[in-house]
């Protein structure tokens, strides 16, 4: 029921998602808004966490809305993952509350991951489920991105920045100098491989895998990226069309432009991961489009089958509790 083409684009997606990839979706909101629901069961909730609504008191007073629900039916064992565009806070509060953390684990942090043409993604966290975190916090953060790492796109060994704004571990807060310090003693352990400060230049390179920052830094850093890639394509687009030679040029430049658009399309990654949780939670980007929620629930089957949780789960030496 959440997102900006809620619920049409949400449940086009599911349909083809359930086709292409042969998984069962299970849908959870309102029958009479869902309408044709394609075959697909329909969990009914009464309710529904708009974006405006403040996550943590939506989430204790509407407790028949859909993203609570959701987050039950993964708590109980009738599904293995769920899938939001709403309400971002709400979702991470649903699953928190209702799923629980795995247990060690201090703060669950969305891990979002940043496109980097011609390599793999930069998996960013905290992308803003945590605005202030302890230095301890950061050094999970670096476990749990170095396992989601390996396991959505393969990097046998991930490297780890520390977000700063300069590479010396004298640069930044009090909080990144502490936080460099004990990833550098191998606070994180053996399996994260850390590679040092990094600054925001090197999130959309090829110079690290995964970056650690604070939720409210990181929020800011992917929210800039944002901004910055729609005004890149607008400008060019602007560009290619503002008269009859630059007309002729796109016509040449736009078919090798195209797989460059779609690499730097937010939708063709699904969304950012929940992790921390006993669950799988995928966090959708509110406009996303059936196309995105394809690719979600790619994301969220995946996790699935190669056990992320308990991945997470053993790179902070914890267990998950049955």
């Amino acid at each position: 029921m959440g997102g900006d083409r809620a619920p049409d684009e949400i449940v086009a997606g599911a349909c083809r998602a359930a086709a292409e990839l042969g998984v069962e979706v299970l849908l959870v909101g309102d029958p009479e808004r869902i309408g044709d629901a394609g075959g697909l069961a329909v969990l009914a909730a009464s309710e529904v966490i708009e974006m405006h609504d403040d996550p943590a008191a939506a989430v204790r007073t509407k407790r028949d809305s859909s993203l609570v629900r959701a987050a039950e039916v993964v708590r109980d064992g009738h599904a293995g993952a769920m899938v939001s565009a709403g309400n971002t806070g709400a979702a991470m509060v649903s699953a928190l509350l209702r799923m629980g953390r795995i247990k060690g684990v201090n703060r669950p942090a969305i891990a979002t991951p940043i496109p980097v043409p011609g390599s793999t993604p930069t998996v960013v966290l905290d992308a803003g489920a945590n605005a202030e975190c302890s230095p301890a916090w950061l050094v999970q953060f670096a476990q749990m991105g170095s396992a989601f790492a390996r396991q959505r796109f393969g990097i046998p060994e991930p490297r780890v920045g520390l977000l700063s704004i300069g590479e010396e571990p004298s640069k930044g807060t009090s909080l990144v100098k502490e936080t460099h310090q004990l990833l550098a003693a191998g606070a994180a352990g053996p399996e994260v491989c850390f590679v040092g400060n990094v600054e925001g230049r090197d999130v959309m390179s090829d110079a690290v895998d995964v970056v650690v920052t604070d939720g409210f830094t990181g929020n800011v850093v992917l929210k800039t990226i944002e901004g910055s890639m729609r005004f890149a394509m607008r400008a060019v687009l602007g560009a290619l069309d503002s008269d009859e030679a630059t007309k002729a040029a796109g016509e040449v430049l736009l078919p090798a432009l195209l797989p460059l658009v779609t690499e730097l399309d937010a939708d063709t990654y699904g969304g950012a991961m929940l992790l921390g949780v006993k669950g799988v939670c995928v966090i959708s980007h509110g406009s996303s489009s059936a196309r995105a929620i394809v690719n979600a629930i790619r994301v969220a089957r995946d996790a699935i089958d190669a056990d992320l949780v308990g991945r997470l789960a053993a790179s902070t030496g914890s267990a998950v509790e049955a």
